[in-house]
């Protein structure tokens, strides 16, 4: 995702129209269309708690450094992938994944802070742009197909391979590979990232060395693209001499990086074996007795207990890492997220709903927290609470499918046809399915409670989705 070497000895200065650039709406249309697949992929992690933490973590590196987000001024979307590789990407238009084996090998949230700041300054220079922007903007977003092959491909799968067999999926996969000088100006732009915001930028060499070795026990099985940014002696070098003159910074580590990591331990491998790993991994952190590992280890355990539903236990483990916080210290939103889960897995809807209205009282703006509070009370069968709540979430939310798929749930226990199957047209096109949504609206439509009002809604819903997937035909057609 980044230009070919012959364009990078003349890379254009941002903002030059003259080198037609890649517009940033367009940009933004491309990255939007391979989210949208990359969302329905199996090993794309759509766990709450993990992606509030990246996406936390990643707006403070934005917020100390705002003149990052690039001319664009995107709104950053960072997630995570299931992925045994050590890797970072950058999509078009501001959307950065990480694979959950790299979480998991990062030492110190300095070592994730070089990696996500590195992805950032790829997107402020926009360099997918200058890649693609010779190309006619028209002809841009049947590009998406092929990224998405390139990034499937790492997993050796044939239909990733049939798609880049042709002449112009392997041009493609060639330009992809980051140029030196991309890849130099995206360390710069990282290491100044992590100094603003008060990271040690000793961690990028660090990181980027076991990145380094790492890659090579692939060999030639991993496709240059998904190792994305190939690393060299030369370019580490590089970031050495820069950051000598930097002062050390001893900064701690969140309480949220070490519950995340633990979580990440069971979300990356659910096999029988995995989870033995896992539990070998939390009984570690254990005997570490230090404060954080001993509360991400009981966290861990608490994890498996309830993977392997025994509620008490996790329940008991639960409480145990909440009574190990320190005297004074911040509630933790994950842990409180998962006191409500036990509490609706054990069947105890109505403390659970006490548990998450003490939860968003702390944490107002967790959308996970807000998520889990629906369910409690529609668990405790307070559909019509539920619905007030979600139809201001979704005012407010605009683009999360899970409020609009809650809200069909609550729908449907009120016996709300018409309006359940308007929910679900809203859930499946913002999850990228408009021909689902569609069926969805004619399903409403033959709803016997639909009223005058709703089917006025469904009308409008109707022409603007058409539409919509008319104009994904044409370019899908063109992939």
């Amino acid at each position: 995702m980044a230009p070919a070497p012959a364009i990078a000895q003349n890379l254009p200065s941002l903002g030059d129209t003259e080198r037609q650039d890649l517009s940033p709406i367009m940009e933004r249309r491309l990255g939007e269309a391979i989210m949208r697949d990359v969302r329905r992929d199996r090993d794309y992690l759509d766990d709450a708690v993990v992606l509030e933490y990246l996406n936390n973590f990643g707006t403070s590196l934005l917020s100390a450094r705002p003149d990052a987000r690039g001319e664009a001024g995107y709104d950053f979307v960072f997630f995570a992938v299931r992925d045994p590789s050590l890797n970072a990407f950058a999509l078009p238009g501001g959307f950065i994944g990480v694979h959950s084996a790299l979480v998991l090998a990062a030492q110190s949230e300095s070592e994730l802070a070089s990696v996500l700041s590195h992805e950032i300054g790829h997107v402020a220079q926009r360099h997918i742009a200058r890649m693609l922007g010779r190309q006619r903007q028209d002809a841009l977003l049947p590009l998406a197909g092929l990224i998405l092959a390139a990034l499937a491909s790492g997993a050796g799968g044939d239909a990733s391979a049939a798609l880049l067999m042709g002449s112009e999926g392997i041009a493609l996969q060639r330009q992809l590979n980051f140029s030196r000088e991309a890849e130099r100006e995206a360390d710069r732009i990282g290491l100044q990232i992590m100094k603003d915001a008060g990271f040690d930028t000793s961690g990028m060499i660090a990181f980027f060395g076991r990145m380094q070795n790492s890659t090579r026990a692939y060999g030639d099985g991993v496709p240059a693209f998904l190792r994305s940014h190939p690393l060299t002696t030369e370019r580490i070098a590089d970031i050495q001499d820069r950051t000598r003159g930097m002062r050390y910074r001893q900064r701690a580590d969140s309480l949220d990086f070490h519950l995340v990591r633990a979580r990440l331990r069971l979300l990356q491998d659910g096999s029988a074996q995995g989870l033995r790993e896992a539990e070998e991994a939390f009984k570690g952190l254990l005997a570490q007795k230090s404060r954080n590992q001993t509360i991400a280890g009981k966290y861990g355990l608490a994890l498996l207990a309830f993977r392997q539903h025994d509620i008490s236990r996790a329940q008991e483990l639960q409480a145990e890492a909440r009574a190990a916080l320190p005297q004074g210290m911040k509630p933790n939103s994950t842990l409180a997220s998962l006191a409500i889960e036990l509490k609706l897995a054990a069947g105890q809807p109505e403390e659970a709903v006490r548990e998450a209205e003490a939860a968003r009282r702390q944490f107002p703006l967790s959308r996970g927290i807000a998520h889990l509070y629906a369910d409690a009370l529609m668990a405790a069968g307070r559909n019509e609470d539920a619905v007030h709540f979600l139809r201001d979430q979704a005012q407010l939310y605009r683009q999360e499918p899970q409020v609009q798929q809650r809200l069909a749930k609550a729908y449907a226990a009120q016996g709300k046809q018409a309006l359940q199957h308007m929910a679900l047209a809203e859930t499946y096109a913002l999850s990228g399915t408009l021909s689902s949504a569609l069926d969805q609206l004619g399903i409403a439509r033959r709803a016997p409670d639909a009223t005058f009002y709703d089917q006025s809604l469904i009308d409008a819903r109707e022409r603007e989705w058409q539409a919509r997937f008319r104009e994904e035909m044409k370019e899908s057609r063109g992939r």
